[in-house]
């Protein structure tokens, strides 16, 4: 496995172990981000699209790590997980796996054992994360196709990209001005009636007789996929 290929997202409160875990990934050729806290996962993820696993700790400011990672999974986000943390009775463990976790590590760890995990989960876990499921529909970001109820749906590069925003974040307001922001492109129309003519497109395409009710118009506010 080529490992300059993943990116690995650190999630740790302890500054000591965080340097530590960064140094040892980055020395097997993972490109590395840290956070001390949660704060910035969300924004970080959205960035990041190529995220190939989270190492999240637990006992965090704020908020417990398994119960962030869990709200994270119900908003679309499946990047592959492992817990790093002092938790480490057997229920603790099994809360972990059943809050979206893929593996779990207990402190203190050997750092070989990091390693061949983190190796082994991305390996598993790599073909997982191309295929985003999300009520009928089916997104494969291999060959960037949509499906609804198994058959292709045949969409423009803006139409996709749009659609590509609604399902990364079910159940969200997304105003026209973020829309604008996240999908357009520089150089093409950024008027907020814009927005309007590409989503009523998109809906001929993806709900044409409108049952499904995909994407919900929020008078004055924006649009929200449900």
């Amino acid at each position: 496995m080529d490992a300059t290929a993943h990116t690995i997202l650190i999630v740790e409160d302890s500054e000591d172990i965080l340097d530590l875990m960064e140094y040892t990934l980055s020395k097997e050729g993972y490109d590395v981000i840290t956070c001390i806290d949660t704060s910035n996962v969300k924004d970080i993820l959205d960035d990041e699209e190529d995220i190939s696993l989270i190492l999240m700790d637990r006992n965090l400011p704020n908020v417990e790590g398994s119960v962030f990672i869990s709200k994270l999974r119900k908003k679309g986000y499946n990047q592959p997980v492992i817990y790093v943390s002092a938790k480490d009775s057997s229920d603790e463990i099994i809360e972990g796996f059943e809050s979206g976790g893929d593996d779990y590590i207990t402190k203190p760890f050997n750092l070989n054992e990091l390693k061949a995990r983190v190796k082994a989960v991305i390996k598993r876990t790599k073909k997982v994360q191309n295929i985003i499921k999300i009520r009928d529909i089916l997104y494969n970001s291999s060959n960037k196709t949509f499906s609804i109820e198994s058959k292709t749906i045949k969409l423009s590069s803006l139409e996709h990209d749009l659609f590509l925003e609604f399902i990364k974040n079910p159940n969200i307001l997304l105003s026209r001005d973020t829309l604008l922001e996240r999908v357009w492109k520089e150089g093409q129309n950024k008027q907020p009636k814009t927005v309007n003519v590409a989503i009523k497109r998109l809906k001929e395409h993806i709900d044409p007789d409108g049952r499904k009710n995909y994407i919900q118009s929020i008078r004055g506010e924006g649009y929200m996929f449900c």
